[in-house]
C-alpha cells in the first residue's frame, strides 16, 4: 500500500473522483503527475468496499489504462473512457465601486500546460489576507473575478523544462503575485519557480503558509526600511496582531528593546507572556506594553518615560489618527495614536515605518522630523515584485522567515486550521478586518 503521508493525497482523491459508471469498460487515466507503477498497482487495489481495479496497461509514467473504476466518466468511445481534473476555486466578485465583495467557488477544469519556468503544486495549506481592490484597480489589475488566497504551502507535482530549483516532491511555500491568475485556494497551481523556496523539513504546512506573508513584512520593514540592531528601541503598533508578533520576535532577535501597545486586556496578557525559545530565558520579549484599550494612557509619554527622555529608534505603527478625534468614527481609530504623537516619541535620527498609505504631514510635522534627522518610510511589501532586480533578495527574505520558522525564533499567531469548505465565511471575516489571528485553510 502506498506510504498515505509521504505520497501527496492528490492521488487518492482523484482516484475517488474520476471513476467509469460501467465497470467493464476499460479507462484512460492520464494523471497529472508521474506515479511509479509499483505504487499505482497498489493504490488501484486499495479501495475498500469496491472491486479491485486491474492495471491492462501502461505507455508512460503518468498515462495508464485502467478497469474496474467506479463513478462517472466522460466517455471518448465505445472501448475507452477519459476524465477531467475538477478543482474548486475560491474567487472574489465585486460587482461596482463601493459594493460589499462577495466570494464564490467556481469550478477548475484541466490545468493549462505546465510552462518552462512553471512549477505545479499541490496546495496543502493556504493563508487568508485582505484583498486591497484600491491598489488593484489602481494597478490595472482589477478584474470581474479576483482569485482569493495568495500565501501557499505544498508538495511539487510537475516542474518546467527549465526549472532549477525544484523537483516532484519537494515541499514548497511562497507568495503568488499580485498579478497571478492562480487562485491559492485551490487544490493544484502553477507558480513560477522564482516566487517558491523550499520548506523546512521541522515546520508544518499550515505554520508555514501563515507566516510567510507577515515574515516578509517584518524583515522589509525591521531590516531593509531601518536597520533594526543591538542596543535600538523599537515601538511596535498593535504587538499582538499576527504581524505585529513576528515583527516583535525579528527586533528581539536582532538584539533591540521592543515597546508594545496592546488594544485590550486579552493583548497585553498574551504579551507579557511572549518569552525567547531559548530554555532558561524567563525575561520577556516585550520590556514594556503599553494598555491603550481606555484611551487614557499617553503612548508618547510612556515611551518617552521607558528611554530616559530620548525617544524611540524606530516605530512600526499599525495605522495612525489623520485627523482629529472627534473626525475619527470608528472605534479601532480610537485607539490609534496621532501622527504627531509618533513624531514627538521618535528619537533623533528615528526611523518610522508607516502602513498608513494616505498620510499627510503638514508643515510643522516635516520641520520637527527634519530638526530630529528622522524618517518616514512606507511598509508595501509588495515593492519585492515590481522588479526583478530585488528577487535574490525576496527569496533569501523567504528562506530566512522560514529558517527562524524552523529554529522556533518566528511562533506566529494562528487560529485553528480551517477546512476549504468554510473558506468563503472566514474570508470574509478576513476581509472586514474582523480577524486577530491569521486564518489559514488546510487541505
Amino acid at each position: 500500500m502506498p506510504n498515505w503521508e509521504r505520497r501527496p493525497k492528490t492521488q487518492a482523491v482523484i482516484f475517488s473522483e474520476v471513476i467509469c459508471k460501467v465497470p467493464s469498460v476499460p479507462a484512460l487515466v492520464i494523471l497529472p503527475f508521474a506515479l511509479p507503477l509499483s505504487e499505482l498497482v497498489e493504490l488501484c487495489a486499495f479501495q475498500p468496499g469496491r472491486q479491485t481495479t486491474h492495471l491492462l496497461h501502461w505507455t508512460t509514467s503518468r498515462t495508464y489504462v485502467l478497469e474496474g473504476l467506479i463513478g462517472p466518466v466522460l466517455l471518448a468511445n465505445n472501448r475507452y473512457s477519459a476524465y477531467k481534473i475538477t478543482m474548486k476555486a475560491l474567487y472574489c466578485q465585486q460587482n461596482s465601486p463601493g459594493e460589499e465583495m462577495t466570494f464564490v467557488f467556481q469550478e477548475r477544469e484541466n490545468l493549462p500546460p505546465t510552462r518552462d519556468n512553471d512549477v505545479k503544486v499541490q496546495v496543502r495549506a493556504c493563508a487568508l489576507s485582505w484583498i486591497d481592490t484600491k491598489l488593484l484597480s489602481e494597478i490595472k489589475l482589477e478584474k470581474e473575478l479576483l482569485p482569493v488566497g495568495r500565501e501557499i504551502s505544498g508538495v511539487v507535482l510537475e516542474v518546467g523544462r527549465k526549472v532549477t530549483f525544484f523537483q516532484p516532491d519537494d515541499e514548497v511555500v511562497g507568495i503568488l503575485p499580485l498579478d497571478s491568475e492562480e487562485p491559492g485556494l485551490c487544490e493544484v497551481i502553477l507558480v513560477h519557480e522564482h516566487y517558491l523556496v523550499r520548506k523546512p523539513e521541522k515546520v508544518c504546512w499550515v505554520e508555514a503558509a501563515g507566516t510567510v506573508r507577515d515574515g516578509v513584512r517584518a524583515y522589509t520593514a525591521l531590516h531593509y526600511l531601518s536597520q533594526v540592531s543591538p542596543g535600538k528601541t523599537v515601538l511596535v503598533m498593535d504587538g499582538a496582531s499576527p504581524f505585529g508578533t513576528i515583527a516583535i520576535q525579528l527586533a528581539q532577535h536582532r538584539g533591540a528593546k521592543v515597546i508594545s501597545t496592546a488594544y485590550s486586556l486579552e493583548d497585553k496578557q498574551y504579551l507579557e507572556r511572549l518569552r525567547p525559545p531559548v530554555e532558561g530565558i524567563r525575561q520577556p520579549l516585550v520590556a514594556r506594553v503599553i494598555d491603550v484599550s481606555n484611551g487614557k494612557i499617553d503612548v508618547a509619554e510612556s515611551c518617552l518615560e521607558e528611554t530616559g527622555g530620548l525617544g524611540v529608534d524606530i516605530v512600526l505603527d499599525a495605522g495612525v489618527k489623520l485627523y482629529s478625534a472627534e473626525d475619527e468614527s470608528t472605534s479601532k481609530s480610537q485607539l490609534l495614536p496621532h501622527k504627531h504623537d509618533i513624531i514627538t516619541l521618535l528619537g533623533v535620527g528615528g526611523h518610522w515605518i508607516t502602513t498608513e498609505k494616505n498620510l499627510q504631514l503638514d508643515p510643522p510635522d516635516s520641520h520637527s522630523l527634519f530638526l530630529k534627522g528622522a524618517t518616514v518610510s512606507f511598509l508595501n511589501d509588495e515593492i519585492w515584485n515590481l522588479s526583478n532586480i530585488q528577487q535574490g533578495k525576496y527569496l533569501s527574505i523567504l528562506e530566512d522567515t522560514m529558517e527562524k520558522l524552523s529554529s522556533s525564533i518566528f511562533r506566529p499567531q494562528l487560529d485553528e486550521p480551517i477546512p476549504l469548505y468554510e473558506a468563503k465565511v472566514s474570508m470574509e471575516i478576513v476581509q472586514k478586518n474582523q480577524a486577530r489571528k491569521r486564518q489559514v485553510i488546510q487541505f
